[in-house]
């Protein structure tokens, strides 16, 4: 339904727990490399991995290989810098998420290649460094499939 886009991830638990929310939002996860982790880390089993059968889980050497293999037709970009709050937006079936890492968020030249109104952010206090990434993900795709009525949720 949805796609998430991690971009350069590097805390396995994190990815691991997306894996977990993808597969039980149905939407797809995609991983740009370099990966700060290997896939097989007993770290990222136990927080996720059990689930990658249940997950869609794609992998890319670069963003320009991610751009070119999907064409997404949707790319939000979620950041501490975005200029539309992401529970003001609406959201549709096939619509991509993309994420930064967690140390450094999504580099300036992706986000300045984006328009502004697809540059998403997720609103906090003052002075507050950014929410764990996880976390992140879960606002967004919960919103949007809430606008979608949960569809094919039990």
């Amino acid at each position: 339904m949805f796609h998430v886009v991690l971009f350069e991830p590097e805390i396995p638990p994190n990815t691991g727990n997306i894996i977990r929310l993808c597969a039980n939002t149905g939407s797809t996860l995609h991983l740009i490399h370099p990966l700060g982790f290997e896939m097989s880390n007993s770290r990222m089993r136990r927080a996720g991995l059990d689930y990658h059968e249940y997950a869609q889980v794609n992998e890319y050497a670069s963003y320009a290989e991610f751009l070119e293999r999907t064409s997404p037709r949707r790319l939000f970009a979620i950041s501490t810098k975005g200029t539309e709050r992401y529970c003001d937006l609406g959201y549709e079936p096939g619509d991509y998420f993309l994420f930064g890492p967690e140390s450094r968020g999504l580099p300036a030249d992706i986000l300045h290649s984006m328009p502004a109104q697809q540059c998403v952010r997720i609103p906090m206090q003052p002075h507050s460094r950014s929410l764990n990434l996880a976390n992140s993900v879960t606002l967004m795709l919960y919103e949007a499939w809430r606008q979608q009525g949960f569809s094919g949720a039990i």
